[in-house]
């Protein structure tokens, strides 16, 4: 289990990211995981499951086409334990990144499951938000979102291949996947926005 603390992940992630969207997803797949973890029995190891949130993307903003390649690297000169590094490259697993490497490491643990299934969505769903009224996925309700999924032009950069990719993975139908990332939205919205306000400071 990892010895890395919530603030060191925080430190490591802001050395690789500045861009203020990344920081905001990074802080979004956070909060989804730890209610996640809550959700699904694992309360106990939330603020693990957070921090894998925390750090996914980490190599994102400066490797884009090495996305999920060049992260055990970082990681590791960060000092963070090979069961995050796993987790956080399976995140990848079938995926073809830009250099033209497919990721081969496959997500094993229920958490990475989750976190495989749950990363493209919560940006669907907080597309989807933002053209709502409210700006808020806190009245947003499962048939809306279902809408805005199927249709294939909507946030079309949210690969829903993946995302129903990881609902197998775990064992789901697409219904309970989206049902329930979206409470753990829902849930986690005023956090995220706390996360994201201190960082402007």
């Amino acid at each position: 289990m990892s010895t890395i603390t919530r603030a060191e992940a925080l430190e490591l992630l802001k050395r690789h990211n500045k861009d203020p969207f990344h920081l905001q997803h990074a802080f979004t797949v956070e909060a989804v995981m730890k209610h996640f973890a809550e959700t699904l029995g694992y309360g106990d190891e939330a603020e693990y499951w957070g921090i894998v949130g925390l750090l996914h993307d980490i190599d994102f903003e400066e490797y884009p086409e090495e996305h999920c390649l060049k992260a055990p690297e970082l990681l590791r000169a960060g000092g963070v334990p090979e069961d995050i590094i796993h987790a956080v490259v399976s995140h990848g697993y079938g995926i073809t990144v830009g250099c033209g490497t497919t990721i081969d490491v496959a997500p094993e643990r229920e958490m990475e499951k989750v976190l495989f299934a749950a990363d493209e969505l919560t940006g669907l769903i907080w597309a989807a938000a933002l053209m709502r009224p409210s700006q808020s996925t806190k009245d947003m309700e499962l048939k809306s979102l279902k809408k805005k999924y199927k249709s294939k032009g909507f946030a079309a950069g949210c690969s829903r291949e993946v995302i129903e990719r990881g609902a197998e993975q775990l064992g789901w139908d697409l219904e309970k996947l989206l049902t329930l990332t979206l409470e753990a939205m829902a849930a986690t919205e005023d956090d995220i926005a706390a996360a994201v306000a201190a960082e402007r400071g």
